[in-house]
Formats: structure tokens, sequence, C-alpha cells
């Protein structure tokens, strides 16, 4: 299958006093460039996942990195099969990543960061506790082998959870945290790290980077790692696993989930149709035309470049 998009996953932590002032250029720039997909500006820094031609991503990593505050952003490259956005939002936002605890600011404490060629020994070690801080939602599709799930819908719950797991904590000498690309785990080790833990560590460019790297007779991984695009789900290699997601309640589906008689392209699936009513659906019907003709006027536009 060829891969015509490169996607750009990036975040970086800064002391961005004026990121307002980076709004419209840089939503001029993947404009005037075909990219799409989400940036996130604020005062603590960037994050966003982006994809268009090599050139494009390109333009706009060397936009973002010529900024005096940007410069060293962790960023990850993979390919995909067709564009995974529909649309380009650059948005003004109080935290990059929303944990909703104030104060917390990996710029002045933050976890031990851990390669991806060690961090099996790390979760393998008996005196180690591994968090996955992500979505539960995402936890089903895969984790590391031993993780723990926190069963969180947002982030903004996973203070709550590490309070009411205090004495969990404290029976290990270690506590490993992962996350898709990293952003997470820079606010969470941050967070138990102000607690008073002192031995925190955190998956360095998380999972991405690991099964990117990692080859997978020595991975500890199982499953799949789910993405906040249109790929739904990567592999070892980063390959894309063919899912997509239920536009209703964005639960990720494969080929045997769509045969359901409670699926509907756009409308429903099984593990939301129970909790719908018919009006629900219908609206659903009428949203989802709309998407699919922006999705064609968004690939007519691109092709037309």
């Amino acid at each position: 299958m060829e891969k015509n998009f490169k996607v750009a996953a990036l975040y970086c932590f800064a002391d961005l006093k004026h990121y307002h002032q980076l709004q419209k250029p840089l939503r001029d720039l993947c404009q005037a460039n075909g990219i799409k997909g989400t940036l996130l500006l604020a005062k603590e820094g960037i994050n966003g996942t982006v994809a268009g031609s090599c050139a494009a991503i390109e333009a706009l990593v060397h936009f973002i990195t010529a900024q005096p505050a940007l410069q060293e952003p962790e960023l990850k490259y993979s390919w995909a099969s067709k564009m995974p956005f529909h649309r380009m939002k650059v948005r003004l936002k109080k935290e990059i990543v929303t944990m909703g605890v104030e104060g917390v600011n990996p710029l002045e404490i933050v976890g031990t960061y851990v390669e991806p060629e060690d961090w099996n020994v790390l979760i393998q070690d008996e005196e180690t506790i591994l968090i996955d801080t992500r979505n539960d939602y995402e936890y089903v599709l895969g984790s590391f082998q031993g993780a723990i799930d926190p069963r969180i819908k947002t982030f903004r719950e996973f203070p709550e959870w590490i309070a009411k797991h205090e004495g969990d904590l404290k029976k290990k000498k270690k506590i490993a945290m992962f996350c898709t690309g990293g952003i997470r785990c820079e606010k969470s080790t941050a967070y138990v790290r102000g607690l008073g833990y002192d031995q925190v560590y955190h998956l360095k460019g998380g999972i991405l980077r690991y099964l990117e790297t990692m080859p997978k007779e020595k991975s500890l991984w199982w499953g799949e790692c789910f993405v906040f695009d249109e790929r739904v789900s990567v592999s070892h290699g980063l390959e894309e696993c063919g899912r997509e997601l239920c536009r209703a309640c964005r639960y990720p589906l494969n080929a045997e989930s769509k045969l359901s008689p409670h699926y509907e392209e756009g409308v429903s699936c099984d593990a939301c149709y129970n909790t719908r009513s018919d009006a629900d659906r219908q609206r659903f019907r009428e949203r989802h035309k709309q998407f699919q003709l922006l999705k064609s006027r968004a690939m007519h536009s691109y092709q037309e470049r």
C-alpha cells in the first residue's frame, strides 16, 4: 500500500509567553501547504499531530523549530496511506495536555526518561509498578504486559486515581508510566514527583517510538496502539491496522465489529447503540452526510495542489 502522507506528532514544553501570536502564521502556513490536523498552543508550549506532503511537513517543522523557545520539540514521524485528518485547526488553550491541576510544570520537575531499548528491563523489575496513563478505550486495544489500567475517561481523572491508589504506589520502589507519544507522561510524572515520589520513570517518545524501534520478537507490547486520527491504530513498525472509528462514540472498530446488526456507518455500533435514541441516530445520519461531503471536498482540494 502506497503511503503518500507524512504524519508528524510533536510537542514541546516551553515558556511561550506570546503563544497567541503564533496562531495565525501557523494556520496560514498549514493552509497554504495543504497540511491538516490539530496544533494546540498555550503558555506552556505546543502540542499536535498533523499530516501532509513530505515537503509541507518539513516546512512546518522548520517554522516551528525556528522559534527560539521551540528549537528542540519531541518529534515523531510516520506515514499514512490516506490523509488521516479532514481539516486544520490551530487552537489557543490553557494547557497543551489537560490535567487540570495548577502548578504542574514539566520544565521544573519531571520523571526520568527511559529509552525504548532500556524499557523492557525497567518494567520487568519486580520493584516497578507500571501504569498506563491513557484512556480506557485506548488500553482495550493494546498495552504493555503487566500494565495497570486506571480506567480513566479523560486525563483530568488521573490525579484522583493516583490519590486513591497511594498505598499501591508505596509498595514498590519504582513507578513507570507510559502514554502514546510521551506528552501525558511529562505531566503525570511531574505531578507524581511533586507528591514526593522520587523514582519515577517514563518512556521517552512514548509507545509510538517503542513500536517504531523495538523489534516485534523482543517487544513486551501486546495488541495495537490507538492513535487520534483516521488510522485509528498502529502496530509494530507503525503499520496501520485497518480499523475505523464509530462516528457516534469514537469506539475503534474492526471488520468483525462492522458485521453487527447494530452497526451503521457514522450512526452507531455495538458499544453505543443502546445508549442512543432514534432522534440521536437520525441526527448522526445527517451529520454523517455532511462529514462525507467535507471529506470529499478536502481530498479533491489536496489532489489539486
